[in-house]
């Protein structure tokens, strides 16, 4: 089960940690995205940073509706106390987590100031 937090911004907030394929390791916030239907993204400082190998560009529609290239990078993530190869795509902006790294889980959310999130597998 991953535990974690809702902000006082109104984002459902939970921890995650990241492998790069050197072995070198980060830990961060992460926001949950309903309305990304990716993996996860990373910063893009954060993928240098960990030398993540680079796994080619997709195109990405932005919330306001405008399409990029966006690159996309091979990344280990501890997800529910194991370990999972994903791809995630480098953004300026912070970390988040999508609908696919979600995908076979239960999400509750207490939607108040400190509310609980909560992320477990279904059945």
């Amino acid at each position: 089960m991953i535990r974690g937090v809702i902000t006082p911004n109104r984002e459902a907030i939970v921890r995650i940690g990241v492998r790069g394929s050197d072995g070198q390791k980060a830990q961060m916030d992460a926001v949950i995205d309903t309305g990304f239907n990716g993996f996860l993204t990373l910063p893009a400082q954060l993928i240098a940073d960990l030398a993540l190998p680079f796994a080619g560009a997709t195109r990405a529609m932005l919330a306001e509706g405008r399409e990029v290239s966006i690159d996309v990078f091979e990344v280990t993530v501890l997800w529910d106390d194991q370990e999972r190869s994903i791809v995630a795509l480098a953004t300026k902006g912070s970390t988040l987590v999508g609908m696919a790294l979600l995908f076979g889980k239960r999400v509750t959310l207490d939607v108040e100031d400190a509310g609980s999130v909560t992320i477990e597998a279904l059945a």
